[in-house]
């Protein structure tokens, strides 16, 4: 079940909503530059096991509406906590992938993690994408660069360059294909913003201080996008997490060890 919700005048967020009498709900914010439809292989599982599964595209992405503006960690948490509250959600579980973990990360700051009993992080882009002076883990400032350079020059064929180096297990050419197709439904302002955002946002290194609830932290060994010292940095800055290596997975683990990852977040779930 599709729909939309109103999250500012004239901007409406899509929201797909599986199962909406399962006993347990998961939401999931995507990363960039996807949808919720980068979870189709949970969502063929999760559902089915009884879980409620909550989809949403980011403003800017899939089907949500496209706006100019508002693409700054801040308004995307925000625009979660819109959802969530429309939705009435209660002790629902949040999940984010990549830069959907950095949200999620800033929903549980500025919002006190409102309605969330636990948190799993996904490949997050936390807490921070980029190298910074005090903080030599991320991909260089000039990488980012180059894929906003890319974006408003050709930005199909930086998408394909980016899937690319998103998995780390052999896809198919019709996955890739797919998988391509998906960031194409974004705009292209929008993606381009989002890139821009990792270059000056900081704000996630006190961010992870603030969250009390039980974490999950899933990453891959192999990812190129968001490097596995990320996910180290998370361990470290959340008191109560835990943090399980996928061995044979790069960014895209929900896809390279889809078994693995639907088992260890329905474990967490049940804990």
């Amino acid at each position: 079940m599709g729909y939309h919700i109103q999250v500012e005048a004239n901007i409406n967020i899509y929201v797909e909503d599986l199962n909406p009498e399962g006993c347990k709900t998961i939401v999931f914010i995507h990363g960039w530059p996807a949808n919720h439809k980068m979870f189709e292989y949970q969502f063929d599982q999760l559902p089915r096991q009884g879980y409620r599964c909550i989809g949403i595209d980011l403003r800017g992405f899939g089907n949500s509406d496209k706006p100019w503006d508002g693409y700054h960690y801040d308004q995307l948490a925000d625009d979660i906590r819109c959802v969530v509250e429309a939705l009435g959600l209660q002790q629902f579980i949040l999940g984010g992938h990549s830069t959907g973990g950095a949200i999620a990360i800033r929903y549980m700051a500025r919002h006190s993690g409102y309605g969330v009993a636990k948190l799993a992080l996904f490949a997050a882009a936390a807490p921070s994408l980029i190298q910074r002076a005090y903080f030599p883990y991320g991909l260089e400032r000039a990488a980012i660069e180059k894929i906003i350079e890319d974006t408003y020059n050709d930005r199909p064929n930086m998408l394909q360059g980016f899937g690319n180096m998103f998995f780390f297990q052999h896809v198919t050419g019709p996955f890739s294909e797919w998988f391509f197709q998906l960031g194409l439904e974004a705009a292209g302002w929008s993606t381009a913003a989002i890139a821009k955002t990792w270059l000056d946002e900081e704000g996630l290194f006190s961010d992870l201080g603030t969250i009390r609830v039980p974490t999950l932290i899933l990453h891959g060994l192999h990812d190129r996008v968001c490097l596995f010292p990320l996910a180290v940095a998370q361990h470290k800055g959340i008191k109560n997490s835990r943090l399980v290596p996928f061995k044979y997975s790069g960014h895209g683990l929900f896809y390279d060890q889809r078994d693995k990852f639907n088992k260890e977040l329905v474990e967490f779930i049940e804990e």
